[in-house]
Parts: structure tokens; C-alpha cells; sequence
């Protein structure tokens, strides 16, 4: 496994090991670890855990979730490689339930680049 670091413009966001993969789906997923950059962004993701509760449950608060799509698509983060070479993403998401006692951050990400997938898998 190898990090992967979500960026926001010149700066770190976080990385993760996308320990999770599911390239049928383009779909990876791992722990989060947030770098100087997350509080930038953590109002965004905190949005997303107010509008869904419980870690993998369904929405209570459909604005919220509204807010929270319309806000995290327009931070534009990108995903990078551990050799710093751009992912290609449909949409980068941070679960942050850190405020929930116990509760931890992940990463999923929607991947949409091929070349990754066949690098991934070989």
C-alpha cells in the first residue's frame, strides 16, 4: 500500500493508504489522516456527518446533505499518488466522525482513472 494525499490547491489536506479498493466499483476507501490543511476544509465534512448521523446510515437532514455536495464539490480536491502524480476523481469524500466519541475519519474516493486501477491491480 502507499499514501495518497488529497490536495487542495498547493496545499495538504490529508493522506491515506486507500487500504480498501474496489476497482469494479472505482471505488477505494481507507483511514484519513489529516494534514496542516484539514481545517480548511473540515467545516465542509463536518457538514456531511451532521446531515448523516451515523457512519453508513441514511440522510436525516436532506439540506444538510445538499449544502454539503454543493460545498465539497466546490473545494476542487484532487488526489494524488505517492509519487505525486495526479489521480483522476469524480468525487473525493471525507467521513469525519471525529467529534463522535470512538468516532474516526475516513477516505472514500470515486476513481475514475484507469491507468491507477491497472497499476493498482497489477
Amino acid at each position: 500500500m502507499s499514501r495518497h494525499t488529497v490536495r487542495l490547491k498547493d496545499v495538504v489536506v490529508g493522506w491515506s493508504d486507500l487500504e480498501n479498493a474496489e476497482p469494479a466499483l472505482g471505488r477505494a476507501r481507507g483511514r484519513f489522516r489529516p494534514g496542516v490543511g484539514y481545517e480548511l476544509v473540515q467545516p465542509v465534512f463536518e457538514l456531511f456527518a451532521r446531515a448523516v448521523p451515523t457512519p453508513g446510515g441514511d440522510a436525516r437532514d436532506d439540506e444538510l446533505l445538499s449544502r454539503y455536495h454543493k460545498s465539497r464539490d466546490a473545494l476542487g480536491l484532487s488526489l494524488e499518488d505517492h509519487t505525486g502524480r495526479a489521480i483522476r476523481t469524480s468525487a473525493i469524500h471525507i467521513a469525519d466522525y471525529s467529534a463522535v466519541q470512538g468516532g474516526s475519519i475516513e477516505l472514500e474516493v470515486l476513481i475514475s482513472d484507469r491507468e491507477y486501477w491497472n497499476s493498482r491491480v497489477a
